[in-house]
């Protein structure tokens, strides 16, 4: 038994999401906490993971809040470093007029582009003490902290751990879209479970339909063990084996802000990797793990940040099955996590067998 279920190595920011106007009509900008491996970080602490993140922040105020947000999460901060001459990396999120986020990042260099070879050695007790090894691209685009990602995938692999990858594709922080592609390759080459989302799938394999250019993906990396594609507003996909699996949306008639939403989804997967190990899936019990998910993502978009929006399990299974979520009912009074529109107080005829039929630990 490893001493970590999830160490994350990569950007650790502050977001700067949109609050409201002033008296005056100007914008008002909320200081968040962020990063998408420490999002995803945040997610499996709530569900009860143990977590550690390794990463580099400024000394300055918002590295300090930083690593109190960490601690606050439950997330082990002993591998988070401190950069005496380079500020604390800070993005600012809008919406535009179609509801897409725009990004606005202030790393030229950030903190977290200053994490190196030495640093990463200098925390090998995490990388070979965790079961899984979780990692984005952001943490490549510098040489630096590209040289310092590869070694700590490279050594948690070594010492047996998963490797999960998130290329979380943000155009403007790189030098060229070919430079991204290249580095992105790499970390689908050296990894286990992967989410991508649509949009990303479509341009790193030039295939429109997810379906195609998943598989396309997989042909060319056979190391993928596990594929999740995030749909946005039309839920996810999960490919494993010559298995596929799939679920619907979850859509909230009160979201405010979906930053952080894939990450949250992805901790959610990473949970079931967790519980259940890297197995043959049956799909019934994917796409249940797919829609549990998919309600956590949903949650995320109802707050403003990211980290501090990750929901526990209670309040995952909670929302779930108060109906909260449009377009869904609970399934019945017996077998609630049963995906069936039966919702009389006895149990179906379907579902009269005493197992939840839900996996470990949801």
């Amino acid at each position: 038994m490893k001493q970590y279920d999830v160490v994350a190595l990569g950007e650790l920011l502050i977001d700067f999401t949109e609050a409201g106007s002033s008296a005056q009509g100007h914008s008002l900008m909320e200081a968040n906490p962020g990063g998408a491996p420490a999002n995803v970080l945040a997610m499996l602490s709530r569900l009860g993971h143990k977590t550690a993140f390794i990463g580099k922040v400024g000394k300055d105020m918002f590295g300090r809040q930083l690593a109190e947000c960490l601690t606050l999460a439950g997330i082990d901060n002993k591998g988070l470093l401190v950069d005496a001459d380079v500020n604390t990396t800070l993005a600012f999120v809008k919406n535009n007029p179609q509801g897409e986020r725009e990004f606005s990042f202030y790393r030229n260099p950030g903190a977290d582009c200053m994490l190196s070879v030495d640093d990463v050695y200098a925390q090998m007790d995490l990388l070979k003490n965790c079961e899984i090894f979780h990692f984005g691209s952001l943490s490549m685009t510098h040489k630096d902290c590209q040289e310092a990602t590869k070694m700590a995938v490279t050594a948690a692999k070594a010492a047996g751990a998963l490797i999960s990858y998130d290329p979380n594709l943000r155009a403007s922080l790189w030098t060229s879209l070919e430079d991204a592609r290249e580095q992105i390759a790499w970390g689908l080459s050296h990894s286990d479970v992967v989410k991508i989302a649509d949009d990303e799938l479509a341009w790193f394999t030039g295939e429109a339909d997810c379906e195609v250019g998943a598989n396309k993906l997989r042909a060319i990396y056979p190391n993928l063990q596990l594929l999740f594609v995030s749909l946005a507003e039309r839920g996810s996909m999960a490919f494993w084996g010559d298995q596929t699996a799939s679920a619907k949306a979850y859509l909230r008639p009160d979201t405010i802000d979906t930053t952080g939403a894939g990450d949250g989804f992805f901790g959610c997967m990473l949970h079931y990797v967790l519980e259940e190990g890297m197995i043959s899936y049956k799909e019934a019990d994917m796409k249940k793990a797919l829609t549990l998910a998919n309600v956590a993502a949903a949650m995320v978009t109802t707050k403003k940040g990211a980290m501090d929006a990750m929901p526990t399990m209670e309040q995952i299974l909670t929302t779930y099955l108060a109906g909260k979520i449009q377009g869904k009912q609970p399934g019945c009074k017996k077998h609630p996590m049963h995906l069936c529109e039966h919702t009389g107080e006895e149990p179906c005829q379907f579902h009269k067998r005493e197992q939840t039929d839900m996996y470990t630990g949801w």
